[in-house]
């Protein structure tokens, strides 16, 4: 078979979407050497240089205008399959094309938050997500969720039967492993990146619905009593105004909350084995991949109890109502002053990140393809 797949997302700096779009393709191509692999991108990936039945396709193309280029390659091309593990808009426009069952397609769904929670998305996502989704739905041969939350979402909202989807987890990467921590290493990493000795950690690109404002006002419950604590988030900046500056000026934070941007995936490893604890206290997620990567660095995890993240973290984690700051700033509380509950949370967690890789999910998408 003749099989596309829209690798653009994993390029560059990479979200939850791109790191599902570069490790289920890898390990697929790892278990696939019979059929030829079409990767679409807008500019150079790497991670696929090694398969030698897979074919990068670059088309230096923005926006729609990509995805439309992309789409008339697929059908002039005569693929068999098309696989969209990050964006609705090919499926939909090779909805015409599947339905005549000149072709296959593959949708993955991380999440119907733009749908369920429109106010915590930009208003063009949310349109667009709107305008493209139900069509590539019609249009899937199979859907792909995240998570089991993801499913249900998916067959209560937009009643999709329950044997058209087919679960894909998302798994942390290597990268994530515990390191040497001596006093004398930990120093030496310390003042490299300049960070605190005692910190909480979170990571996640800054909007409304990862729901930081709420987490600054934990921190700043918490630091009352600890002065000698800081906050570090790792993100780039999303969308959407945020009183950050004004919570961090009126609790006198300015010197205990740091905000790193995007950083390497060593250093991230690093902080995760250096951290007092994980804090996660999104909104929703239809995954939610940096908690996972946490766990499998041995640091233990304070999460919000809602979507798919206890279904992720299993008893791995201290729960939180997301909507309650002092449930958080108690919950750092008990991690600073129990390190019986930490070190239970620790190898709680590490066992819980064992049941979650990519080889596995990858090999769903390869019986699915086997199926056609």
């Amino acid at each position: 078979m003749k099989i596309g797949i829209d690798i653009r997302s994993a390029g560059g700096e990479k979200t939850g979407k791109g790191f599902y779009t570069l490790h289920i393709t890898r390990e697929l191509l790892k278990k696939d050497k019979k059929n030829d692999y079409f990767l679409y991108a807008d500019s150079g990936v790497a991670g696929f240089e090694e398969f030698k039945n897979a074919k990068t396709i670059i088309i230096e193309k923005r926006g729609i205008f990509w995805h439309r280029a992309v789409a008339k390659d697929v059908l002039k091309e005569n693929m068999d399959v098309f696989f969209a593990p990050s964006s609705f808009i090919i499926p939909s426009m090779l909805a015409k094309a599947s339905a005549e069952k000149k072709i296959k397609v593959i949708i993955t769904i991380h999440d119907i938050a733009a749908i369920l929670f429109p106010e915590f998305h930009e208003k063009k996502a949310v349109i667009l997500e709107k305008l493209f989704i139900k069509k590539a739905i019609k249009a899937a041969t199979k859907i792909l969720a995240v998570s089991e939350n993801t499913k249900k979402d998916l067959i209560k909202k937009f009643k999709v039967q329950s044997e058209k989807i087919e679960v894909t987890h998302c798994a942390a990467s290597a990268d994530f492993c515990p390191i040497n921590t001596t006093e004398e290493k930990v120093k030496e990493l310390k003042e490299k990146i300049s960070i605190p000795e005692k910190f909480f950690l979170t990571v996640g690109t800054i909007q409304p619905r990862k729901n930081y404002e709420a987490l600054l006002q934990a921190f700043a419950m918490f630091y009352e009593k600890n002065k000698n604590y800081h906050l570090i988030i790792v993100g780039n900046s999303g969308w959407g105004k945020s009183d950050f500056s004004k919570i961090i000026e009126a609790n006198y934070l300015q010197k205990h909350v740091h905000l790193l941007g995007y950083i390497t995936s060593k250093n991230l490893n690093f902080l995760y084995n250096t951290a007092q604890a994980f804090i996660f206290p999104s909104l929703y997620e239809g995954f939610g991949i940096p908690p996972l990567e946490a766990m499998k660095a041995g640091c233990p995890i304070i999460a919000s109890n809602t979507s798919s993240i206890p279904e992720v973290l299993g008893e791995a984690a201290i729960y939180c109502d997301p909507r309650s700051p002092a449930e958080f700033a108690f919950a750092m509380e008990k991690i600073i002053s129990n390190e019986e509950l930490k070190a239970d949370l620790i190898n709680k967690g590490r066992i819980q990140s064992k049941k979650f890789n990519w080889e596995n999910s990858a090999q769903v998408l390869y019986n699915l393809l086997e199926t056609f």
